[in-house]
């Protein structure tokens, strides 16, 4: 017990050093004050005045008490499994209990200084924001089109494990297999800082199942992620330069969505952008949707114009295609999920695909991102 009890010691030192150097990060020190100055503000009584301003300074609010709380709250668990320790050590052999005690606290702050951690290395201005996400078939016809599907489902688990609110844009079904292409927005904590990690080309290599022949099938499908841009940033669209249709919806595997021809789809005529929306039942709804992402496309434009940096906002354009794949999913003739970029790897493939467990991939790229980047191979993998 006390070789376990050394263990976990270390454990908490290290952690505590990473809990400092979270805290260096997000400065604060300085941010308990804003905190202060932010609550003196929302209490004038003139605050709610100018609505917009103030919910501007709400969601601010809320943020920098999360992370000052969520800092104090992991001092506040490594002081006490500190303590369990000590008292293990005074009662001997009767002290397990407590050891163990302090070993639950290490795997749980690990965790959460993981994400505290992750989010302090968000510093663009809409990584704390909502994100856009576009999939759309690559090279792989059919098979390509049951990819993006896949792709799709593999996203909407991940979302619901991170407890972020998803709405679905636009995901028509295929003539045969799968879906042409999906578009959803993701509202939560740091969505478009955390899913920019995925934005790129995914391929799958598997025995295709509308091959009788069962020969093994190489595909790709492309995953684009944008910011959904707050209402400080504004982009003027004149309605000349839009042409809006309507149409009957279809959600993936054919049934219809709605009972009316609500389904719409804008195009921005200068550039030849195309956003469609089938979600919603009512045209003026999806319309509204359209303009948002069309906007959030536009702004990406701009940027990629005025700095030549597209890959700021979402990472280097490429062909869907061979080559140009920053993940491989294996099902066949072996199990694994490869990221090319980070070497992060598993072979439990069905976690990854059924169950939405990105987080090792997302956390992995944005640790290579910040320069901490370390090969990893997770423990879950299983026998070839």
């Amino acid at each position: 017990m006390a070789d376990e009890s050394t263990s976990t010691l270390a454990e908490l030192d290290a952690l505590e050093a990473r809990l400092g150097e979270v805290e260096s990060y997000l400065h604060i020190d300085e941010l308990r004050g804003r905190v202060s100055q932010l609550e003196a503000e929302s209490a004038d009584p003139a605050f709610w005045d100018d609505a917009d301003a103030a919910r501007a300074v709400m969601a601010e609010l809320a943020q920098a008490k999360n992370d000052v709380t969520s800092v104090d709250g992991a001092h506040e668990r490594i002081s006490d499994a500190r303590t369990a320790l000590e008292l293990a050590a005074e009662m001997g052999e009767d002290g397990a209990e407590f050891v163990a005690e302090a070993a639950t606290a290490v795997t749980d702050l690990t965790r959460v200084i993981d994400e505290m951690e992750l989010s302090s290395w968000f510093t663009g201005e809409f990584d704390h924001g909502d994100a856009i996400v576009t999939i759309k078939p690559g090279q792989g016809g059919l098979e390509a089109q049951d990819w993006t599907f896949m792709l799709f489902k593999m996203y909407m688990k991940y979302c619901a494990r991170r407890g972020w609110k998803v709405t679905i844009n636009d995901c028509p079904a295929a003539e045969v297999i799968g879906i042409d292409r999906a578009t959803f927005t993701v509202e939560g904590k740091d969505a478009f800082g955390m899913l920019r990690a995925e934005a790129g080309v995914h391929r799958l290599v598997r025995i295709s199942p509308t091959d009788a022949k069962k020969r093994r099938q190489t595909t790709f499908a492309g995953v684009e992620v944008i910011p959904v841009l707050p209402d400080t940033v504004e982009i003027e669209v004149s309605p000349d330069d839009i042409r809006v249709d309507v149409y009957h919806a279809s959600g993936p595997g054919g049934q219809g969505v709605n009972t009316t021809d609500s389904a719409v789809r804008v195009t921005h005529i200068p550039t030849g952008i195309v956003v469609t929306c089938q979600n919603e039942r009512s045209q003026i709804q999806n319309k509204a949707a359209c303009m948002q992402i069309l906007k959030a496309r536009l702004y990406e434009l701009e940027l990629a114009k005025r700095e030549e940096a597209l890959d700021e906002i979402r990472g280097p354009k490429h062909d869907i295609g061979f080559g140009n794949q920053i993940r491989s999913y294996v099902l066949y003739p072996y199990q694994m999920v490869k990221d090319l970029r980070t070497e992060v790897e598993t072979g439990n493939v069905e976690s990854v695909l059924e169950d939405g467990d990105l987080d090792p991939f997302i956390i992995g790229y944005h640790r290579w991102v910040a320069g901490n980047a370390e090969p990893t191979t997770l423990s879950n993998q299983s026998a070839e």
